[in-house]
């Protein structure tokens, strides 16, 4: 066989193999988006929107989980559990006469719950972005919450907006404090998002009372 033919044969499977690789690339892109998309939800969309790209985004995402799995996040006891919902109800009570302050304490008492269950709290955005690997259902409602409360610190909103803001973020921040407080799911453990051996099988409900 002349020597053209066997250049000519190595050039063709040079080719096939680098189409190979590209579609087993692109599949697998594919199967990334998918997982991520089914995952995140609407905070799929909202990275996306914030880097203007979207494999900039998926890789914020996957440092998400990364990050995530680093974490020993562990279920809340029955006493913390009791202490908790106790506390969430004098929020709910004082919000009739402070809703400002009862915003704030809400905020708060949301931070706790995550310092206990092994979150690191330091840093808002930190906290915002592990919360939306374990409830991306709420991260949202959490955040929203967040900045009305600072909102109002600075004063930056008049009373009557502020009353009737803070009663949609006194909710956001129940669904946030109630959903957080939960153990995570089995699902969610096969995915690698908590330590399988600290979770109990306990349901915290701050709507109790």
């Amino acid at each position: 066989m002349p020597a053209w033919s066997w250049v000519v044969i190595a050039a063709v499977v040079v080719i096939l193999v680098a189409l190979a690789v590209i579609v087993a690339l692109s599949k697998n892109r594919r199967k990334r988006t998918e997982r991520l998309k089914e995952h995140f939800g609407p905070e799929y969309e909202r990275a996306v929107g914030e880097t203007g790209d979207q494999s900039a985004a998926e890789k914020e995402l996957v440092a998400r989980q990364r990050n995530r799995q680093k974490l020993d996040i562990v279920a809340l006891g029955p006493e913390s559990r009791a202490r908790y919902a106790e506390h969430w109800r004098a929020v709910q009570t004082a919000f009739v006469d402070n809703p400002s302050s009862s915003v704030g304490d809400a905020d708060r008492l949301v931070t706790e719950v995550m310092r206990e269950r092994g979150y690191p709290i330091d840093d808002f955005d930190q906290r915002a972005a592990d919360i939306s690997v374990d409830h991306p259902d709420v991260v949202e409602h959490y955040r929203s919450a967040h900045v009305l409360h600072l909102a109002q610190e600075r004063g930056d909103i008049g009373t009557e907006a502020q009353l009737r803001r803070s009663s949609t973020t006194a909710r956001s921040l129940r669904s946030c404090l109630r959903t957080i407080s939960r153990p995570i799911t089995t699902g969610q453990r096969r995915r690698g998002h908590d330590n399988p051996r600290r979770a109990d099988q306990h349901h915290y409900d701050t709507d109790r009372g």
